[in-house]
């Protein structure tokens, strides 16, 4: 057992060039920083969905880079973290039915923060699919990964906070000052979160306000809810730990525990 339970992320992940916003990778560099170093960390990430529950390569392959049209040197980015063969093996006996992807390098959604948080690439990462975007099932699954919290498992929800690349707007900087839409989403979700509105929060295209254009598909605030159900007692102690926007879009970041 584990010493101490570690907390339960969500993360904005933001695309490749996030590595170059010295903000951002500042302020997801001093998280880590914050937290108690985990033994291993399992990572759900927007851009994997397969169903039923697939665990991807538990030795070190080469990293997925599953985007297009960036400068070369996104593409030569290494992050060879160990594979966590151990940690795939707890998550076959906690959620049975689940399959291996042998030679799936960890994507952008996962290497792209975690070389900022653990640039050592010194911890074990085991990156799982998403097999649906249905927010009540992919609580429950976050709710039997609980237990992984007290062996040392950092778990983490890989998203983006609003996402709707159709709008995203690089012309003010990083930085430049939100749509209505994008701020709007953000603060109806800050609010949900502070007040451990979980229920809310699973019907967000029909609560938030903009629901619909602040994810016009719904696959990258989706791992939330892994988060949510990995760390559901720890609700209360919910808190924002990276907060403000990036090309319009929110990159809100949360931990509980």
């Amino acid at each position: 057992m584990f010493n101490e339970k570690i907390p339960s992320l969500y993360l904005s992940h933001g695309a490749p060039p996030l590595a170059d916003d010295a903000i951002w990778t500042r302020e997801l560099a001093q998280w880590s920083r914050d937290l108690p170093k985990p033994k291993e960390i399992l990572i759900v990430s927007a851009h994997w969905e397969e169903a039923p529950l697939a665990i991807a390569a538990t030795q070190t392959v080469p990293l997925f880079y599953d985007f297009y049209g960036f400068p070369r040197r996104y593409y030569e980015v290494q992050y060879a973290a160990p594979g966590a063969p151990e940690l795939a093996a707890k998550v076959r006996k906690l959620i049975p039915g689940t399959v291996d992807v042998a030679d799936r390098g960890l994507d952008h959604g996962a290497y792209v923060p975690l070389k900022e948080m653990y640039p050592a690439a010194d911890v074990p990462v085991l990156q799982i699919s998403m097999p649906t975007l249905d927010p009540d099932t992919l609580l429950s699954i976050g709710r039997k990964l609980a237990p992984l919290r007290d062996e040392g498992v950092l778990i983490i929800g890989s998203g983006f906070f609003t996402h709707n690349l159709r709008e995203l707007d690089m012309s003010a900087g990083f930085h430049g000052v939100p749509p209505k839409w994008s701020s709007e989403f953000d603060e109806w979700g800050r609010e949900a979160l502070a007040h451990g509105d979980v229920d809310g929060l699973a019907d967000f295209l029909n609560k938030a306000p903009s629901g619909r254009r602040a994810h016009p598909r719904t696959e990258h605030f989706a791992p939330l809810f892994v988060t949510l159900g990995a760390a559901e007692a720890d609700i209360d102690t919910q808190r924002t730990v990276i907060e403000g926007f990036w090309g319009g879009l929110s990159k809100r970041s949360i931990q509980l525990g």
